[in-house]
């Protein structure tokens, strides 16, 4: 009778923890899964402080109201420490041990596309606010992202490159570790070549290399009037620096990756009229970018990079979903989010057709005068 009780106590307290599975007390948990170490810290720190306000803005205004009941939102966030495996192990502990409702993260590619699988076999809604890789989605119902996809920034990039560049031979320099640059790179090189220029030089490296020469003195070498770096704010300004110095005179021109006002402080004058594709741009900001940038600036006392601006996009939608929802549970959530026809975010307007990539548009920003400046919109 004994071990029979036993049994059936741990069978109720089963139950009673799958029934309370990202509630409590009408409160609603949420996860973030954010490189706040490693490598690109800034972009972890972004997300962060992203995540923080978009929940302290809902909980201040009496909670998110679904189907009649107020409910707070509980914001737990780890660090994934810009590593895939921690990124993975930190998805498996938000859904089994935090009972999360939903994960936003991981930020770049190469943390992102781990995570997204756990999710997917959990039935746990996720939203990337960065990866534009598109392993992070393919094939999965539950995974989503509030950014565009490398397939269009690639075209996006060797769209501009022949166009107002005027180029007609270009070379590229990525990290084949990480799945973000190189996804971007092949991309731009099937688009650039489909164009009608040539990519004279395709080389690569290894994250966490410091030495480029090698790889530089064949691009110079083969003469291209732009090279593209689609890589991280935290190495470009080396790989320009060190090109300059082999005598490389052309143009820059860069993915989202370069989206931290860091890559400004890192490279200096090197920065100065150089192209990148990403996200929005804070000078040309719609009335909601404008309220978000305003009340960003005046918490942390900087401007929000695109990091910052995709992940309350991604709480935004979110919260909207929720809302649609009209019930607390994971598979609810999953169709609302895929149901979404028009979000106006602080990126732009997105939707979503059938699959976990939203339809919107990217920006072209120049670095003029020592900042970030809108110069073109594409559409998608």
């Amino acid at each position: 009778m004994k071990r029979m009780s036993c049994v059936a106590l741990l069978i109720v307290s089963a139950c009673i923890l799958l029934s309370s599975v990202c509630t409590g007390a009408n409160q609603i948990v949420i996860g973030v899964n954010a490189e706040l170490t490693g490598g690109i810290p800034v972009v972890g720190r972004s997300c962060k402080n992203a995540a923080e306000m978009a929940v302290e803005e809902v909980n201040k205004a009496g909670g998110l109201e679904v189907a009649g009941t107020k409910y707070t939102i509980k914001l737990i966030v780890e660090d994934n420490e810009d590593r895939p495996e921690s990124s993975a192990a930190v998805a498996q502990k938000l859904i089994s041990q935090n009972q999360v409702l939903a994960i936003i993260g991981a930020n770049a590619s190469r943390n992102a596309i781990p995570p997204s699988q756990i999710c997917e076999d959990a039935k746990t809604p996720m939203i990337s606010p960065w990866s534009t890789n598109v392993k992070t989605t393919q094939g999965k119902k539950y995974v989503f992202r509030a950014c565009m996809i490398d397939d269009f920034q690639g075209l996006v990039c060797a769209r501009f490159a022949k166009d107002h560049l005027k180029a007609e031979k270009a070379a590229v320099l990525y990290d084949v570790a990480s799945e973000y640059n190189k996804g971007i790179a092949e991309e731009f090189k099937k688009s650039f070549e489909a164009l009608g220029g040539k990519v004279v030089s395709f080389e690569s490296y290894t994250t966490g290399d410091q030495d480029f020469s090698s790889q530089l003195t064949r691009i110079v070498q083969a003469s291209p009037k732009v090279l593209f770096l689609p890589n991280y704010y935290s190495e470009v300004p080396l790989q320009i620096q060190q090109a300059r110095r082999l005598g490389f005179t052309g143009d820059f021109l860069g993915s989202d990756g370069w989206g931290s006002p860091e890559i400004i402080k890192l490279g200096g004058s090197d920065m100065e009229g150089q192209f990148f594709s990403t996200h929005y741009a804070p000078d040309i900001a719609t009335p909601t970018a404008q309220k978000f940038i305003k009340a960003y600036e005046e918490r942390y006392k900087e401007l929000p990079d695109d990091v910052a601006a995709l992940t309350y996009d991604s709480f935004g939608m979110l919260f909207q979903a929720i809302k649609a929802a009209g019930k607390i549970d994971r598979a609810s959530l999953r169709d609302a989010l895929a149901q979404i026809t028009k979000y106006e975010g602080v990126t732009g307007t997105m939707r979503f057709e059938g699959t976990g990539d939203p339809v919107k548009s990217a920006v072209i920003i120049q670095i003029k005068d020592g900042k970030f400046t809108y110069f073109a919109s594409v559409g998608p």
